[in-house]
């Protein structure tokens, strides 16, 4: 099947399998192109442009583009950073959250295939020259496995989309992510690098960005930021390792 979409809505969960109960392993967000490889009304098995991640969606979040549309779409792409965005679309007024996929030249209208949107609201987007600084921005987020978005938001989801406010691509899991950048010794980290850590059994399971000052910003229950040590994550509150480190990468 060679058929391609973009999501529509502001935030579509992807599961693992094809039914609302099934977990959910990432989101789409507003904007984002996808591949669909399988129908089975009402759901779509997917491939996301992007990172090449599969799972299931609702086929109601997506429309379908033509190639020559969705080349168009992709030539003028950028990642809106302001939290919320209001715009007007063909099915009434919606909101789109940060992470979102938007015009590079944010002019009041713009067309993804045959929809056509209008800004509402928008406000002058300015990403900090600090990567530390954009991952703060999400402080206090709450966890949500597979989620993407400050609403809700994992550990590997929080780096992947930092990182692409700085065109940095990242794949979707922290073993997939563990696989990019260049590895550091722990004296020569600086800020931004991207810490890794690992179960007893060695897989890695937990990443977060460093601020090279001793600290790190993870997804742990919510975003927050902690002490950074060469064993590891040192709680804030109660000063105990929760998490044991295995390398250090810089992307």
């Amino acid at each position: 099947m060679n058929k391609t979409a973009y999501c529509f809505v502001s935030i579509s969960p992807v599961r693992a399998e094809n039914k609302d109960q099934s977990e959910i392993v990432t989101q789409l967000l507003f904007g984002e192109i996808i591949h669909i490889l399988e129908m089975h009304e009402p759901w779509f098995k997917i491939k996301t442009y992007f990172d090449n991640y599969e799972g299931w969606i609702d086929s109601k979040h997506v429309h379908f583009l033509t190639e020559k549309e969705m080349k168009r779409w992709l030539g003028g792409l950028t990642i809106q950073y302001n939290l919320l965005e209001t715009i007007k679309t063909p099915w009434g007024v919606q909101r789109i959250v940060k992470g979102s996929y938007v015009p590079s030249f944010k002019e009041l209208f713009f067309k993804i295939g045959e929809d056509k949107f209008e800004y509402i609201s928008s406000q002058v987007e300015k990403i900090p020259s600090s990567i530390f600084q954009t991952a703060e921005d999400y402080l206090n987020s709450p966890y949500l496995w597979g989620g993407k978005s400050p609403f809700g938001i994992d550990c590997s989801g929080f780096t992947q989309q930092v990182f692409r406010f700085y065109d940095i691509n990242l794949p979707r899991d922290a073993a997939q992510q563990l696989e990019h950048g260049l590895e550091i010794e722990f004296d020569d980290l600086q800020e931004g690098d991207v810490a890794f850590f690992k179960n007893k059994a060695g897989k890695t399971t937990h990443v977060g960005i460093l601020d090279g000052k001793g600290h790190i910003i993870h997804s742990s229950g919510h975003v927050r930021i902690d002490f950074f040590t060469n064993q590891g994550i040192i709680n804030s509150e109660n000063k105990s390792l929760t998490h044991q480190l295995n390398c250090i990468k810089r992307m």
